[in-house]
């Protein structure tokens, strides 16, 4: 790239075009995001699976892609159900447990232990006061049809929303044999469509950007595991139900960095539960799972992340999670997803052609820097 052309008034009106068309292109982006979520996720699903369809195509020599992909799903429909076989006993165990759990405290509920004397007495009396004629008259039932239509309406759009996720996840696996067919295609055809001058710099980039998505995901998955294994085995040594499952399932949300925060919800109901069982004050579980959670953040923050990530991505903790709160600010779920790689390719472009460093130079640099 040549950084010596002077800045003519020609050169600068370029970028200012340059730049309006990368902005226009980004609100065109988060504008028709609703429609783009599901094609990117199967495109992303595809990216990951791509490598195996590729083993089966040209390492074993099956006759075509479409048997490939077929082939390849039956192995991801293998090993899932190898996982739901292996910890099916488990699962079934603790539920069983909660279960007994729960009617052993519904059995002995009574309605004085939560509702005081007082109360009980004054809606009985109400109860007795009230005019039954005088409430079914047409006046007070047009008043509660008026009412409760509103409800019906929520009622029915929830049916429809089920029925339009349903659709989304049809969509999403039709995008995903279209793509997984025509991957190669595909990939090679985008180049066709850029100018020839330009090829050469796309492919860098493009190459790059591979690289840091292939670096990035399998550094992820590695982070997911070992959170997973902390929660699990954490949660199992304070007693709390369903601890490895709930474990495993924390690690399975941290694939999507901090997603994890929303397994707080179900861990206030296990709190509850592992305090009728042990007779624990609720306050008490809550300590101790808080604990848990504080340890194993703590390992994620503190030595996980720029232990592992750090090296990936040749960023500092800081900058990394500033990544991920700007581009999941900017894109949602899928900025979260692509975040880290796409920071570590414009850090390194903008070295490379703002700060003129070479490639080398760059890698020796980061790796001081994680050092």
């Amino acid at each position: 790239m040549d950084t010596t052309k002077p800045y003519t008034f020609d050169r600068v009106v370029r970028i200012i075009i340059g730049v309006i068309v990368v902005f226009f292109v980004f609100f065109l982006i988060n504008r028709l995001s609703g429609v783009l979520l599901p094609f990117l996720v199967a495109w992303l699903i595809a990216y990951l699976l791509q490598p195996f369809v590729s083993f089966f195509q040209y390492k074993l020599k099956f006759k075509n892609r479409i048997l490939s992909i077929v082939a390849t799903f039956l192995l991801l429909l293998i090993l899932i159900t190898a996982l739901v076989i292996t910890i099916t006993p488990l699962v079934s165990n603790e539920f069983e447990k909660i279960i007994k759990l729960i009617n052993l405290y519904t059995q002995g509920l009574k309605v004085d232990s939560f509702i005081p004397i007082a109360w009980q007495n004054e809606i009985r009396n109400y109860l007795l006061q009230l005019d039954l004629q005088s409430i079914l008259n047409d006046e007070n039932i047009m008043l509660a049809v008026k009412k409760i239509t509103p409800q019906l309406w929520n009622v029915f759009n929830g049916t429809l929303s089920i029925f339009w996720g349903l659709t989304v996840i049809i969509i999403v696996f039709l995008y995903l044999i279209f793509i997984l067919v025509d991957y190669e295609k595909i990939t090679a055809g985008m180049f066709k469509i850029i100018p020839l001058k330009y090829r050469p710099l796309i492919s860098d980039i493009v190459n790059d950007l591979e690289v840091g998505m292939n670096s990035y995901f399998r550094g992820q998955a590695l982070v997911a595991l070992i959170v997973g294994i902390l929660f699990a085995i954490g949660f199992s040594i304070i007693g709390l139900p369903l601890a490895i499952v709930f474990g495993l399932f924390i690690g399975v949300l941290n694939l999507v960095p901090y997603l994890q925060t929303f397994s707080v919800i179900p861990a206030l109901f296990l709190a509850y539960l592992q305090s009728i069982e042990t007779g624990q004050t609720y306050g008490s579980v809550l300590l101790w799972i808080a604990l848990v959670y504080i340890i194993v953040q703590s390992t994620q923050d503190i030595f996980l992340v720029p232990k592992i990530m750090g090296k990936v991505t040749g960023m500092k903790p800081a900058v990394i999670l500033l990544s991920l709160s700007i581009w999941g600010s900017l894109m949602g779920m899928v900025g979260l997803i692509i975040a880290l790689p796409i920071s570590t390719l414009i850090i390194s472009y903008y070295k490379r052609f703002v700060l003129h460093e070479t490639k080398k130079e760059i890698g020796e640099l980061d790796d001081s820097q994680i050092e």
